[in-house]
């Protein structure tokens, strides 16, 4: 088994956790960094790729944003935005001496690939594993709005007036979204999914709430006006596009990210919805592994 190092990097006075499975080697085979989803999520369920690490010999990165997990810090709303977390990600790269990386990203993970290469230029950065993510907020409101409507009539309306009121709690409004999670979000591997996605985690529901807003299809925080389907062709990146049959990313947004990136390969995979590299870890290793390969020459 690989080696796991974890430590923390000084970020804004506060400290940001990363967990490294595996050693550096000059074999030519840029480290794997991981961007976990949320915002306010952790890299837990990451840790199902750590056999990446052996089996094709290369470094993995993971890490807690800033807000949550080992990195938790609320009570600060005005740091829950995009170029926080994007000013960490450039921080953990020099800090960790990361010039040249490949990066996968699941849902806020994939948006802030796309904001990096537009917004940063994604330097050294060999690919994209965009992974579930989004470039669109409205676009994502639109597709959660379409899918609510298919719901049981009791569950439309419980969330309907909770948009309409912007009260959201109570006990038909929970339920409601939380079967609405569960047909897009939830793992399709149900209880056999491993222990590292099902650990005790402390989520960021400050940076969730400020930065997303108060469920998945009402963007209402710093990110509401994340939009940049017109900039897609601004990507320069290699990107794999990897997406659920059953996701939060419906295939028209995943197929709108295949359109406007070039160079890039999308797959939809069957039993999966919003984790793919959970729900079809083997079959998505089989494609990761090679993609990153390629793309190291």
């Amino acid at each position: 088994m690989a080696k796991v190092t974890e430590g923390y990097m000084p970020f804004l006075g506060y400290k940001t956790y990363y967990r490294i499975v595996g050693e550096r080697k000059d074999n030519g085979k840029a480290p794997l960094i991981c961007l976990h989803g949320g915002p306010g999520s952790t890299h837990n369920y990451y840790e199902v790729l750590d056999n990446v690490a052996d089996d094709d010999d290369r470094q993995i990165i993971m890490y807690d944003q800033i807000g949550c997990g080992n990195s938790y810090l609320d009570g600060h709303p005005e740091l829950w935005t995009q170029d926080t977390w994007l000013d960490e990600l450039d921080a953990l790269r020099k800090y960790l001496d990361l010039d040249e990386c490949h990066i996968i990203g699941q849902s806020w993970g994939g948006m802030m690939q796309i904001a990096y290469a537009i917004e940063r230029g994604a330097k050294g950065v060999k690919s994209y594993i965009i992974s579930s993510g989004h470039p669109s907020s409205s676009l994502w409101e639109k597709e959660g709005l379409r899918r609510i409507k298919m719901m049981p009539q009791d569950m439309q309306d419980a969330i309907n007036h909770a948009l309409k009121t912007e009260d959201f709690s109570g006990e038909a409004y929970d339920r409601a979204v939380a079967e609405y999670m569960h047909r897009y979000c939830d793992y399709w591997i149900g209880d056999k999914a491993p222990e590292c996605c099902t650990r005790p985690k402390k989520s960021g529901g400050e940076a969730y709430l400020y930065g997303w807003g108060p469920n998945e299809f009402a963007p209402t925080g710093s990110l509401k006006d994340f939009e940049y389907v017109d900039r897609l062709g601004e990507i320069k990146v290699p990107s794999l596009i990897c997406s659920g049959i059953s996701d939060l990313c419906s295939p028209l947004i995943a197929k709108t990210m295949a359109d406007g990136i070039p160079n890039s390969r999308w797959i939809l995979w069957e039993r999966s919805r919003h984790t793919c590299f959970v729900d079809r870890h083997d079959d998505y290793c089989k494609v990761l592994i090679p993609w990153m390969n390629e793309h190291d020459k």
